[in-house]
């Protein structure tokens, strides 16, 4: 079976993590431990998130006042060597010595015309204090926005359009290698409003689960995993009627609201791959992944029920 696995945040940073290497390490160790096992058994493509160590790139160019600071697309390309190969390196610790893992720097093309370019909302970095956000907001010209108790900076996140190196990924995955790849949502780049004309960077950041279900959809992937630091999707959440949904169709999911920094865009990425290829997504927490594989835990996300299936 040919798997795409979405790993979130927690995967690399828990929330109040140093921005560390060590930490991070500690972390993807953790996330290879899960992933190692599937990939004796099935064809594995890794995505990883990258919102926090964005950030803190974004913080250091800031900081160093005798260049031009790096554009967004540029350190998104930092992370996904970074982080890539990190997670790189750990599978290869657990997979037998003959077993390749690369990792392939991903440009993602987006629409000029995108109406995100208008309305910041992706959350990248660290989180702050209301004093401390309101002072980077008029000293470098960024926007903020209330993430739980703290805040955040906030960029553009434009859909995925096109994964230009599917053609290497593909062969990649053919020959039997395990493919970290679009790592953060891809390096988002476009062409001119005009028509064909030259490559550009974008100062945004793709949404890593749209831009993995655009993933999973082009290589054919059997089965789609979004793996996060919950147990799998929640209606009513925080309230005393909260359960999760074991099993959801996109058209009975349609009809709950998630929260858009969060649930929401896992919600939507699950929902369009069961709709446009008829396989199963998943959501559910990176420890319960061989289950979830299975079946057997987090929330499968189905084209439609059986006949005699679960209400």
């Amino acid at each position: 079976m040919r798997i795409v696995i979405a790993l979130g945040g927690n995967a690399l940073l828990r929330r109040g993590d140093p921005l560390t290497t060590e930490v991070q390490r500690r972390n993807i160790r953790i996330a290879a431990e899960a992933i190692a096992p599937l990939a004796a058994e099935h064809s594995i493509v890794v995505v990883h998130g990258n919102g926090p160590q964005v950030g803190l790139l974004s913080l250091q160019a800031e900081s160093y006042h005798d260049a031009e600071p790096y554009p967004l697309d540029v350190l998104d390309a930092g992370t996904q060597g970074i982080i890539g190969y990190l997670i790189q390196q750990e599978l290869r610790s657990l997979l037998p010595p003959d077993r390749q893992v690369a990792t392939l720097l991903t440009m993602i093309t987006v629409d000029p015309g995108d109406p995100a370019f208008t309305r910041p909302a992706k959350f990248v970095g660290p989180v702050y204090a209301k004093e401390s956000a309101d002072a980077l907001a008029a000293e470098k010209g960024w926007a903020f926005k209330q993430d739980g108790t703290a805040w955040r900076r906030v960029v553009p996140s434009p859909q995925p359009r096109q994964i230009l190196e599917i053609a290497p990924i593909s062969w990649l995955i053919e020959r039997g290698a395990v493919v970290i790849c679009a790592g953060g949502g891809g390096i988002p780049t476009m062409y001119p409003a005009s028509g064909p004309g030259e490559l550009v960077g974008v100062e945004a950041v793709i949404d890593k689960d749209l831009a993995s279900e655009l993933l999973a959809e082009d290589v054919a992937a059997d089965l789609f995993v979004m793996a996060t630091d919950v147990d799998g999707v929640y209606v009513g959440w925080a309230t005393p009627q909260q359960r999760r949904l074991d099993r959801a169709t996109p058209e009975e999911l349609a009809g709950y609201q998630f929260a858009a920094g969060s649930m929401g865009p896992k919600v939507e990425a699950a929902s369009r791959f069961a709709a446009k290829t008829g396989q199963r997504a998943a959501i559910g927490s990176l420890a319960d992944i061989t289950a979830i594989v299975a079946g057997q835990a987090g929330t499968s996300v189905v084209p439609q029920r059986a006949p005699d299936g679960p209400a």
